[in-house]
């Protein structure tokens, strides 16, 4: 019996080791670590910090505590200042995408490494975000940021460094490289040409951003180490047939949540962006501009705060973006291309307008001379769709079509996003982009009325001539009927391009006003394509606007009842009132310019 259960004893003894050998390679469960608070912190300290320099892997960092700065971060915004040590970290210096890398003293988790001094320091010093201030970020909270950080690197005028958190308030005699200042997030713009990237910089940077080209890539595979305490991790703006994505590090993580970087990305408050993993494939020391290339790998969730002290990222969460499909089509060839874009307030304009221009410029038959025919809608949950169809050709100033085309669609996105009332929700972008390899443009050289005098209720001739880029004069004869309760005297005719017409009714009273969204979408919808020549009467009496509404040719006597609106219903008063609208069937070319006549009514 013995000799039995001696075998059996042996075999369970196997299957126990086993076991325990599977569980420790297994990565331990995320749990809560340790903290330690500030007021623990003192000189002289020594800990250990953890980043990724290469692959997935985080590696230590010794790091000697120099001191606390108190109220460096705002008020009762402690920084702890530390000197890091080792081969990789004195060799490298404090890079771009180390922000947020884990700081422990007795195994107490202290903070994440943050700011860097200057660009040019010789010495790996850093200040470190205490833990308990990124910790207060809370994942229910809905407001909006407090704008751009008052700390960071020069990024309004130069487009080569990493990205960062806005633009610095710079003081008379203030020596700004001489502070701490946040460490740069890598933001890197894959699938962009330079031009693209260049073009659109100072816009990215009015947003705090400032782009980075080659220094990384998407690629969506799995990446099955799992994240912890040190690993690299990535926000996507852009991601698709062209990527947009920032990279810092994990500083603390439990089964539900993350915290990253120790600053802001943007400040933006409230977010959504997906969340990835990531590979470092290099870290590139530099005395001026070191920093990680990285890859995003595959999604793990989404960021949802943005703030002071970091930015926090909930686990297994699927992230609400805009959906784009691009149409672009030469002859008998098309080229579809498929992206999603985040949705913010602030930056879903200016990533709409790069994204566009670089998919036309980035394309085989894209040229100085090409116009654009465009044709589209912007899709918003619960209103109906905003239309886009226009001709956008290179203008005398040298702008190329394609950056037209890109304004024009960021200005609608602009416009959706600014009201105070509605928070809009893009279900997607559909745009087709018919190219035509020559420049399509037309000027209104003249225009003549057939009369000088007229009546109530006559119809009179507005002949006007276009001259093509190029090409022949175009004559165009343009019938239009006077109202019969014209008053009599001076009427003025407004020959004109659709933007114009339009300009004149955002004027100066317009641009004051905030309408809710589907009053926005509702002028928007009615605003005039630019391939046609607009005959407008426009008489003396004054125009109101209330909302999208248009009252026009108010007597004086429903105008002092009306006054009293002003403030509570979103009334506009325009001097001259459009009383007759006609214009031209469509036009093959991008029409540009205006002309005023007069007549007199009998």
């Amino acid at each position: 019996m013995r000799k039995v259960v001696r075998p059996l004893t042996a075999v369970f003894f196997l299957i126990t080791l086993c076991a325990f050998a599977a569980d420790k390679n297994k990565a331990p469960a995320a749990k809560s670590p340790l903290t330690i608070p500030v007021s623990q912190i003192h000189v002289g300290m020594r800990g250990v910090a953890y980043t990724v320099f290469q692959g997935v892997k985080p590696e230590p960092m010794d790091v000697e505590v120099l001191g606390v700065l108190k109220n460096m971060n705002g008020p009762k915004g402690d920084i702890i200042l530390v000197r890091l040590h080792g081969a990789k970290a004195e060799y490298t210096g404090v890079v771009a995408g180390m922000s947020g890398s884990p700081v422990y003293f007795d195994g107490k988790l202290a903070g994440a490494l943050a700011f860097r001094i200057g660009e040019f320091s010789k010495e790996p010093i850093a200040g470190v975000t205490p833990i308990a201030d990124m910790l207060e970020i809370n994942a229910f909270d809905k407001t909006p940021g407090g704008g751009l950080p008052t700390a960071s690197p020069d990024s309004a005028n130069n487009t080569t460094r990493t990205a960062g958190p806005g633009e610095p308030v710079r003081l008379p005699g203030q020596n700004v490289t001489n502070y701490l200042k946040p460490i740069e997030t890598p933001l890197v713009f894959n699938g962009f040409s330079e031009e693209a990237v260049k073009l659109f910089a100072p816009q990215f940077a009015a947003s705090g951003i400032v782009p980075v080209m080659g220094a990384g890539s998407s690629s969506g595979e799995k990446q099955p180490e799992p994240l912890e305490a040190g690993s690299a991790v990535s926000a996507v703006l852009v991601r698709g047939d062209m990527d947009i994505a920032a990279t810092c590090t994990v500083t603390y993580i439990d089964t539900e949540r993350l915290l990253a970087c120790g600053h802001p990305l943007l400040q933006f408050g409230s977010v959504d962006l997906p969340m990835t993993k990531a590979n470092v494939l290099a870290t590139l020391p530099s005395p001026l501009n070191a920093f990680k290339i990285v890859n995003t790998t595959e999604p793990v969730g989404a960021f949802v705060q943005d703030r002071h002290t970091g930015i926090m990222g909930l686990l297994n969460k699927e992230p609400e973006m805009i959906p784009v499909t691009l149409s672009i089509r030469s002859g008998s060839v098309t080229k579809e291309i498929h992206y999603e874009v985040l949705n913010n307030a602030k930056l879903s304009p200016v990533a709409m307008m790069a994204t566009v221009f670089n998919a036309l410029h980035g394309i085989n038959d894209y040229g100085e001379e090409t116009t654009y025919r465009v044709k589209g809608l912007i899709s918003v949950k619960g209103y109906p769709d905003v239309s886009l169809q226009n001709v956008f050709a290179p203008t005398d100033a040298g702008q190329p079509a394609a950056f037209l085309a890109a304004l024009s669609l960021g200005d609608r996105f602009g416009r959706i996003y600014d009201n105070p009332f509605d928070v809009p929700a893009v279900n997607a972008v559909k745009i087709d982009f018919d190219l035509v390899k020559e420049r399509r443009q037309a000027r209104l050289e003249s225009a003549r009325t057939d009369l000088s005098e007229a009546r109530p209720g006559d119809e009179i001739t507005v002949e006007t001539v276009l001259a093509p880029y190029r090409g022949e004069r175009i004559v165009r004869q343009i019938p239009i009927k006077i109202p019969t309760s014209a008053s009599k005297g001076p009427l003025r005719i407004l020959v004109s391009d659709g933007d114009t017409l339009d300009r004149m009714r955002r004027g100066m009273p317009m641009m004051a006003r905030k309408l809710d969204l589907a009053a926005t979408i509702a002028v928007l919808n009615k605003e005039h394509s630019n391939n046609r020549v607009y005959v407008s009467l426009l008489e003396a009496d004054p125009e109101a606007m209330v909302g999208d509404k248009v009252m026009p040719a108010l007597p004086l006597s429903v105008m002092n009842v009306m006054d009293g609106m002003r403030g509570t219903q979103e009334m506009v008063v325009l001097g001259e009132s459009s009383v007759n609208e006609v214009a031209t069937p469509p036009l093959d070319f991008a029409v540009a310019g205006a002309q005023i006549l007069t007549i007199t009514i009998k």
